[in-house]
């Protein structure tokens, strides 16, 4: 199996995981399985995550590890203010606005743009990780909640990763513009149903 194959299998097993172990009767899902599903449960997060991961892959170089860790780092932060009951103003719109920047980067972001790239990716992830740890249940544990969210959040940024260094190896740089251009619209529709 090539190493291309291993790392999706791997990536596809992580997000199978929640669903998975909610097949078992008896076990708990309000901890380690709510925050493994919640990035996964709503577009808005799931198009902004696999959109980091793509724009590493486009970026390369430092972007490639630098990106996806800066996220979930500040996106526990975020999760961790939330949980303390911080007030943080304008999550909805961080999220959507996410969305959009972030599919704009996959079709303008060129390669040495790391910096600005680091702090737009660092800036959405206070906002989803506030989002997350606000949506928190009540019986959750924080940290499995903090932990399952955490590694939904990079499985997605390794999906995207993957795809995009996938489509780069076959010079595909159109596809990950045009997926850019997806990400993007869709933020803007979310934009507009808010």
């Amino acid at each position: 199996m090539s190493s291309l194959r291993k790392n999706l299998a791997l990536v596809a097993g992580l997000l199978l995981l929640p669903s998975l172990a909610q097949a078992h009767p008896g076990h708990d899902s309000s901890g380690l399985v709510s925050g493994l599903s919640h990035p996964l449960l709503g577009l808005d997060h799931l198009l902004a995550m696999v959109a980091v991961g793509l724009c590493a892959a486009k970026l390369g170089g430092v972007a490639r590890w630098l990106l996806p860790l800066l996220f979930v780092g500040v996106m526990l932060a975020g999760g961790g203010l939330a949980m303390a009951g911080v007030h943080l103003p304008g999550v909805e719109l961080g999220i959507v606005a996410s969305v959009i920047v972030l599919g704009m980067l996959l079709i303008f972001a060129r390669s040495g743009a790391t910096l600005p790239a680091a702090l737009l990716v660092s800036g959405f992830a206070l906002f989803h990780g506030y989002a997350h740890g606000a949506e928190m249940p009540a019986a959750a544990g924080a940290a499995a909640y903090a932990l399952g969210f955490a590694v939904a959040t990079a499985a997605l940024h390794g999906m995207g990763l993957v795809g995009g260094q996938w489509l780069q190896a076959r010079h595909w740089q159109r596809a990950v513009q045009i997926l850019g251009a997806l990400i993007s619209m869709a933020g803007v529709s979310m934009a507009l149903s808010m």
